[in-house]
């Protein structure tokens, strides 16, 4: 067996991380009732609850204020334009259209780990893990955590925020040849919506797209019905989905990808990072992750420079269409490439040279040993070693028993399969087989420090921890190929 050394170091679920979000009644009559109500309540009653509310919560009175000014801005268009309202009074009314989201309340887990865009003079390394929080409702969110490795690999993790902050949504721009060609693939490109393609500039904005929409509905050109409607609906869809976001916070705990677009209602899973270098030397962070809206999972790509400001876009193409892609680190004879599955058991292969479009793919890996014959699949992405690509992978076993493992790929040639290790590298222990699913141990992407592999797992879908792995035993433990 490969030598492991387990960290006592776990990261906790917790009830007392909150989102604090806006809240707007699916009933347009409920919100107008709440307005009428608050109405009602006097100066000197409204000062009285607000200074409760802000006794209550572990934030600074101004940042929460700005918050339920906000969220005033949110139904402001149902109170009548001429009626003048004091600044009390609209943080009042924006109290009552906030609430609080434990959005890590029942699990934290399916880790993914980078480098930090920046780094200390020290000689510590500082990394951003990511993680897949859940809560109420069973609603999946993507939270971050920072923290540093010293030289001896021990591990600190940054405290964190007890409040989570959404958010802004940037104007977005669309190209639209790109836009186009996403419509295609997805069968959403009609006579009607082609027309309304016809109208809009090389670059238009989502609010662009709508005026454009209403003109053409009071036109003659088409008929007046469900199919028409569906198809311009189809086409807001889709824009609703490729977006742009920003935090305004400093501290990154606080920041948190919640689903905020109809692809992504139910949630978004298991997010994979991966620092890419570009042809130019420059770098930038992607994240393959899934998004769920309840009955469609819908493979979806995250792109950040900082980790302040994150443009969303869907995946297209016959080979984007499952879970569990995890992009190579760099273009490669270039290509992009990318592991994935097209059957929900093997591990595929994929060549682009658009990351936004994947056509072709071809078997990798097939379920083997007795660890993994149900299934197999990647932990992250690649990790480039003089060797070869290693790919650290998921088996699922006898009892749906989730076990980790690991491949060697040629560096020139990643699509030839030239090491694996026969055993587990990781599996749960008698003490690790519980949880909010049992007997699953899952990393989404861990980090290489010189030839040490710095990896975080979860344990049961509930707690994630910390494991050190040298490179040199992954290797000499291999069966060659």
């Amino acid at each position: 067996m490969v030598p492991v050394k387990k960290l006592p170091l776990k990261i906790y679920p917790s009830s007392s991380r909150t989102l604090i979000r806006p809240f707007i009644p699916a009933n347009i009559t409920q919100i107008e009732h709440i307005l009428l109500r608050t109405f009602s309540v006097s100066p000197k009653k409204q000062k009285q609850v607000l200074d409760r509310i802000y006794d209550s919560f572990d934030l600074p009175r101004e940042k929460l204020k700005t918050l339920f000014l906000k969220h005033f801005d949110n139904i402001k268009n149902r109170i009548p334009s001429n009626l003048e309202l004091s600044e009390t009074k609209r943080e009042f009314i924006g109290a009552y259209f906030t609430q609080q989201y434990a959005l890590e309340s029942t699990a934290l887990f399916n880790p993914s780990m980078i480098p930090h865009p920046f780094q200390p003079a020290n000689g510590n390394t500082k990394f951003i893990i990511s993680l897949r929080a859940i809560g109420e409702g069973h609603v999946s969110s993507i939270t971050f955590m920072e923290g540093e490795i010293d030289t001896d690999f021990n591990i600190q993790l940054k405290e964190k925020s007890p409040v989570i902050f959404e958010p802004e949504r940037l104007k977005h721009h669309y190209e639209k040849k790109l836009f186009i060609k996403k419509a295609q693939e997805i069968n959403i490109l009609t006579a009607y919506n082609q027309s309304l393609f016809d109208r809009l500039p090389e670059y238009f904005s989502f609010g662009e797209l709508e005026a454009e929409i209403d003109k053409l509905k009071k036109t003659n050109a088409f008929p007046k019905n469900s199919e028409t409607e569906h198809s311009f609906h189809n086409i807001r869809l889709l824009a609703q989905s490729n977006f742009t976001m920003s935090f305004s916070t400093d501290d990154i705990s606080e920041r948190a990808i919640y689903p905020s677009s109809p692809s992504q209602s139910n949630g978004l899973e298991d997010a994979r990072f991966v620092k890419f270098t570009q042809d130019d030397g420059q770098t930038i962070y992607y994240a393959t992750f899934t998004a769920y809206n309840g009955k469609t999972i819908m493979p979806e790509l995250l792109e950040t420079h900082d980790f302040n400001e994150f443009k969303v876009s869907t995946l297209n193409g016959p080979a984007a269409k499952n879970k569990g892609m995890a992009l190579f680190p760099r273009k490669i004879q270039g290509m992009y490439m990318m592991l994935g599955r097209q059957d929900n058991e093997s591990l595929y292969i994929m060549t682009s040279d658009n990351p936004y479009f994947w056509y072709d793919y071809q078997p990798l890996i097939k379920p083997t040993y007795p660890w993994e014959l149900m299934q197999i699949g990647n932990c992250g992405s690649p990790i480039e070693l003089d060797e070869g690509w290693l790919v650290l992978t998921h088996g699922v076993g006898p009892v749906r028993t989730y076990s980790l493992g690991a491949v060697l790929l040629d560096k020139e040639n990643p699509w030839k399969v030239i090491g694996r290790l026969e055993n587990p590298l990781l599996e749960p222990t008698k003490e690790e087989r519980f949880g909010y699913v049992p007997n699953v141990l899952y990393s989404c992407g861990s980090m290489l420090i010189d030839r040490t592999i710095v990896l975080p797992y979860a344990i049961g879908d509930v707690v994630t921890t910390f494991a050190l792995i040298q490179t040199d035993d992954i290797i000499k433990h291999m069966k060659w190929v």
